[in-house]
């Protein structure tokens, strides 16, 4: 009886040791881990003890996917917007051209086109990726579609054999640059569809949505399987709902791009946008979000839920993290995603940009560059001129590091070489094992004494953090408050003579 009672006992043992792992599996996106103890083996089985588990446990940070690690180490990308409209001579306004048809698609003929140029462009600004319209808001497709006839088969250039879609991801690849494509389904002028929604009512109308909720599965799947891995696929505005009817993209991607960056739908999103286009999150940024979803159409304009992609939330489940982004041309009250004839004079000033590299990046977000290849098919020089003095300064400014140290623990300390100027810190967290530091100041050992010159609480993959200029010989980093013990990448110091 007894040793009836033990194999029982030891059968009821063994079921209740697979339940962490079967929570490990998010139940909205198959594969995607939640929480650190559910992704490390270790955990997955429930410890022999007999204590009462705490009632409030210390939260377990999220923690990202190896393709999140590769979008947070990127730092930089650029994305290429590129359509019919661009050879209108007209500008650009964006609620006339998603519900106004082009009438003639032969005016589009980039004879100068050179994707080589673009690419090397967006690498001397230091951008790591690069994306492409590779259909917008026409419905217009830059690609050899069999799905889409509204695209480059259709034209007179080239003989309708021309492929920018391709040209693009093979000049990715030949420069070092990770390529990645922007999809628009949200809106089709030429089909007369605007969020997700056909014109007309009725069995006419839902009979419409099917198809083209089919349509967009294909041309999705065909981008999907034509041009190998890619980096990273956006969906203007999103690629919608599929259980209230909106098409079904993401099983697409598990399948046929199961490393690529997916953002996003209302069920799934691998980053999430920072809430505005300024090209600046909020301070703090934490990429970690309660839902593994960044936002759906029916909270995407709730200031609330703005706040909410802008900061994130500290103990949030899921790894969401985030992306900034602007165009290039969006000085002097401009913001011009696609280029435009007499726009020269709107390129950010050089000041500006580097205000918005630290309020992206040197706030842990990802930072996203609009360019705008005119009617030539050429990037115009103004912009290659800007980014490259872009790249260059930022590499002048915090590539060279006057000390720097790294190391587990809660103080970390740098010794100068002498006792100098010194007005900025990057603190870089190890974020393999999720964002753990929750508040840190920075001190400087001065002629007088130890002083605090910032503090902070987020950093995460990066946090650039400048200080009114003191002299010093030693620089402090001090982790007031941390879940479980972080792990310091970078700490570096700096002399930024832009900010005395």
């Amino acid at each position: 009886m007894l040793r009836w009672l033990t194999s029982i006992s030891a059968l009821i043992l063994s079921a209740f040791a697979t339940v962490p792992a079967a929570l490990a599996e998010n139940p909205v996106c198959p594969g995607r881990p939640i929480l650190a103890d559910l992704r490390t083996p270790a955990q997955t089985s429930i410890p022999a003890q007999t204590s009462i588990p705490e009632e409030n446990p210390a939260p377990v940070p999220a923690v990202p996917t190896e393709s999140q690690l590769k979008w947070q180490e990127a730092e930089l990308g650029a994305i290429f917007h590129y359509d019919i409209h661009v050879f209108d001579g007209r500008r650009y306004v964006q609620a006339d051209n998603r519900i106004s048809p082009i009438r003639d698609c032969n005016i589009f003929r980039p004879d100068s086109l050179d994707t080589d140029r673009w690419i090397l462009a967006a690498k001397e600004a230091g951008c790591r990726f690069a994306l492409l319209t590779a259909t917008h808001e026409t419905g217009f497709g830059l690609w050899q579609s069999d799905v889409n006839p509204f695209c480059l088969k259709a034209l007179n250039w080239k003989d309708g054999k021309a492929d920018i879609v391709g040209d693009f991801i093979e000049s990715c690849r030949k420069y070092g640059l990770e390529p990645g494509l922007y999809i628009g389904i949200r809106w089709n002028s030429r089909l007369g569809i605007y969020n997700f929604e056909p014109s007309g009512e009725g069995p006419a109308k839902e009979r419409r949505k099917a198809w083209y909720r089919d349509y967009c599965e294909r041309m999705v799947r065909e981008l999907c399987t034509r041009y190998g891995p890619l980096f990273m696929v956006w969906f203007d505005g999103g690629a919608d709902d599929p259980l209230t009817g909106g098409p079904d993209v993401e099983p697409i991607f598990r399948k046929y791009q199961p490393d690529c960056l997916f953002y996003h739908n209302s069920q799934r999103a691998d980053l999430r946008w920072g809430g505005s286009e300024s090209g600046t999150v909020g301070d703090p940024c934490w990429s970690a979000f309660p839902t593994p979803y960044s936002h759906t159409r029916s909270n995407e304009s709730e200031s609330a839920h703005l706040e909410l992609l802008a900061h994130g939330e500290p103990d949030g489940r899921y790894f969401v993290p985030a992306m900034a982004d602007v165009p290039l041309r969006s000085g002097n009250g401009r913001h011009e995603w696609f280029w435009e004839p007499g726009d020269e004079d709107n390129i950010l000033p050089l000041d500006r940009l580097m205000e918005i590299y630290r309020g992206s990046v040197g706030r842990n977000a990802t930072l996203i560059l609009g360019l705008t290849p005119d009617d030539r098919g050429l990037l115009p020089e103004p912009d290659r001129k800007r980014l490259a003095e872009f790249g260059h300064c930022i590499d002048s400014l915090y590539s060279h590091p006057d000390a720097a140290a790294a190391g587990v623990g809660s103080v970390h300390t740098l010794k100068l070489d002498k006792t100098r100027k010194t007005g900025c810190c990057i603190i870089s967290e190890d974020t393999a094992g999720g964002e753990r530091i929750r508040r840190y100041r920075i001190e400087a050992r001065t002629p007088q004494g130890w002083k605090t010159v910032c503090e902070g609480r987020s950093v995460g993959h990066k946090r650039i953090e400048r200080f009114p200029a003191v002299r010093a010989s030693r620089l402090r980093l001090v982790i007031a408050e941390s879940v479980g013990t972080p792990s310091v990448k970078q700490f570096s110091a700096f002399y930024d003579k832009d900010y005395e």
